[in-house]
């Protein structure tokens, strides 16, 4: 596809890239941003010595926001002026009931990937190489959802542009996709827990991820490696539980 592109194409092509390169690193900044304010409001002083952690936070995660930036711009650009993916606008295309299916499946995939991209980056060499920047935030920070290293930020960036090749999504599910995806980064390095108690040890909660259920990860490192569900961690033996209460200061 790319070969057949015209100078103009190009110049488009790249512009989008940068575009959306921008896009998510001010997505970045302001979600990140957000959260870390609302922690200072109720977790005054949680975050008062690790301002050098925080600065490499911040970082790496502009530079990953470049790799995912890239790919998703060009990707979009395609679906605009090639009709490249099956991102579809008109929501009579597809059954109503396709909205909500369309956003699990997304979802899973995604989660899915994640899981065992995840569990490979915590093999000796992977972890070595590229992982540890991720694990370098102790305790991690709402300033950590995005500080990869450029490979483990690759293998992240690939997944929802690989995606809208193969399965229908409504452009307003995808908007909801990557809204969730950015929430769930953030709150779950925030280093305490902001979805009520009746959520997180309900009978939904035990098949949800969330700060109570990372944090654990990033404390003992050989478990809980899921981004959105407990799927793949109660199947494959890696779900260690939640944080002992009062982890967060709760």
């Amino acid at each position: 596809m790319l070969e057949s592109l015209d100078h103009p194409a190009w110049f488009a092509a790249i512009g989008s890239a940068a575009a959306m390169t921008v896009i998510v690193a001010v997505r970045y900044v302001l979600s990140s941003g957000g959260f870390a304010l609302a922690t200072r409001s109720v977790r005054p002083g949680l975050y008062d010595k690790l301002g050098p952690q925080i600065g490499a936070e911040i970082r790496w995660s502009l530079l990953s926001a470049a790799i995912y930036g890239v790919p998703a711009g060009i990707v979009a650009w395609g679906w605009r002026e090639r009709g490249w993916t099956r991102i579809y606008t008109d929501i009579g295309e597809f059954p109503l009931w396709w909205l909500p299916v369309s956003l699990f499946v997304y979802m899973f995939a995604h989660d899915t990937w994640f899981y065992w991209t995840h569990r490979w980056m915590h093999a000796p060499r992977p972890f070595r190489i590229a992982h540890a920047v991720h694990h370098a935030s102790r305790p991690p920070t709402a300033w950590a959802a995005m500080a990869f290293h450029p490979i483990e930020a690759l293998t992240g960036a690939v997944v929802i542009p690989a995606l809208v090749f193969l399965v229908p999504i409504h452009i307003a599910v995808l908007g909801l996709v990557l809204t969730i995806m950015t929430i769930m980064g953030v709150t779950n390095h925030m280093g305490w827990e902001i979805f009520p108690r009746a959520l997180v040890h309900s009978r939904l909660g035990q098949w949800l991820i969330t700060a109570s259920h990372h944090q654990l990860h990033h404390e003992k490192y050989r478990c809980n490696y899921g981004l959105y569900f407990r799927v793949w961690d109660r199947i494959c033996g890696t779900d260690a539980g939640l944080a002992k209460p009062g982890w967060d200061g709760r």
